[in-house]
């Protein structure tokens, strides 16, 4: 019996890692179709960045009391894979409580502090249902929310509340444990027989692993991908200041080339493309940005656009860049490439008015958690917008115009520019 328990247990894991390695690499893939951008230098500070902002959760603790409510959920998603490790062991080798006899007295303590932190997580993950579900805080009521993303958080919480559950009542059923929270539960169960109890235990166990298998592949299709990509999304962090803007170097070439005419190139200019229309057109880090979003609203909440009324979510900006990549995804597992479907990511799932109403205040890079940048992918949007497709306001064209003819925003001529001073 014990073999054909290992033999199935093993089954079970090695397709639960297949399964999560193939969509791991799928996501790989779908964030390297992004353009190439540079982001090795000044390693120091990226390794300073993972640690404050993705083991840290520095820029949580602007609110501390949500900030610790989050550390538990961490802590224990952490430290409670420890006894997961021993679970694991115990399937493939067909052991009882593995670590018990090589850790002696260090292992009851070890078991203690998971149970506190299960204790915590159950806590927490109720009191977050109740903001999202009885409370309804604003920013988990918007209409960015609806449908799955809404059910997603939902599902999550719910799963980690039974995970939680059947780690406490497995420890309480062994009757070869004592330990501090388990015990005040094992009273439960005292007119079980010793088998009732076994069958108990094994059917915790194996519950308890199935779920955590069954929550490994349904984290690559949920928001709570963050748990794993917050840390290269921390390392690969902008470093500039974030009013910095990155300009085009083409653009830059024909303004050379304005101001200096010897400079430019004989023949016929090579033709450029400037902004982004779709998810390729974006650099790899804008699309990890898109894949890393928790969904958590505090950008949007923080958007000035948004507080007034403005179409403009940049939760919803990165939620749409994420469903296009998915999108693409798609089309290249089913093709072997991706063939142009008549939509863009502008337009099709980003609208006009969306990215016209950003004030370019960086509200929402600064109110991320974990770094992302949404105005990034807004101003590569609407350079496609003004650039490609010539679709600015009138206002904006005079501008451009002025610009372009008098190298200022003034309807004058450059040799006239100096003429006030005479006046």
């Amino acid at each position: 019996m014990h073999l054909v328990q290992q033999i199935a247990f093993v089954l079970l894991a090695t397709a639960a890692i297949i399964l999560f390695s193939r969509r791991i690499r799928a996501i790989r893939r779908n964030i390297l179709l992004g353009k190439d951008a540079d982001y090795s230098d000044h390693p120091d500070r990226r390794w300073k960045n993972l640690f404050l902002l993705a083991f840290g959760q520095k820029k949580m603790f602007a609110n501390p009391l949500v900030a610790l409510m989050h550390l538990v959920i961490y802590l224990g998603f952490i430290i409670i894979n420890i006894e997961v490790l021993e679970i694991v062991l115990d399937g493939i080798f067909g052991t009882h409580r593995l670590f018990r006899a090589p850790l002696g007295a260090l292992y009851p303590v070890l078991i203690n502090s998971f149970e506190w932190l299960a204790l915590g997580v159950l806590t927490v993950c109720v009191i977050f249902l109740l903001r999202r579900n009885v409370i309804k805080l604003k920013r988990f009521i918007s209409r960015d929310l609806d449908g799955w993303p809404r059910s997603d958080a939902n599902y999550i919480l719910i799963t980690e509340i039974i995970l939680m559950v059947l780690f406490l009542t497995m420890n309480a059923a062994d009757p070869s444990t004592d330990f501090v929270l388990s015990s005040r539960i094992s009273p439960l169960f005292a007119g079980w027989s010793p088998g009732a109890l076994h069958m108990l235990e094994r059917t915790c166990w194996w519950l308890h692993i199935i779920g955590i298998f069954a929550f490994l592949n349904y984290l690559p299709f949920s928001k709570h991908l963050h748990i794993l990509l917050a840390f290269p999304n921390a390392y690969y962090t902008r470093l500039e200041p974030m009013g910095k803007m990155h300009n085009m170097k083409t653009i830059q070439q024909e303004v050379l080339y304005a101001m200096q005419p010897e400079t430019a190139p004989s023949g016929p200019a090579e033709a450029a493309s400037f902004g982004a229309k779709d998810v390729t057109d974006l650099s790899w880090r804008n699309l990890l940005d898109a894949y890393s979003c928790t969904e958590c609203g505090r950008c949007t909440a923080a958007c000035p656009a948004n507080i007034t009324g403005k179409k403009l979510s940049p939760r919803k900006i990165m939620m749409d860049t994420r469903d296009r990549l998915e999108e693409v995804g798609r089309a290249i597992d089913m093709n072997g490439s991706f063939e142009p479907d008549g939509k863009t990511l502008v337009h099709q799932y980003i609208s006009v008015e969306e990215l016209r109403a950003c004030t370019a205040c960086n509200a929402c890079v600064q109110a991320c958690p974990v770094s992302i940048s949404p105005l990034e992918i807004i101003l590569e949007l609407r350079r496609s917008l003004v650039m490609e497709e010539s679709n600015a306001p009138q206002e904006w064209n005079v501008l451009f115009g002025n610009v372009e003819n008098n190298f200022a925003p003034w309807k004058f001529s450059p040799d006239d520019r100096d003429a006030w001073t005479n006046s």
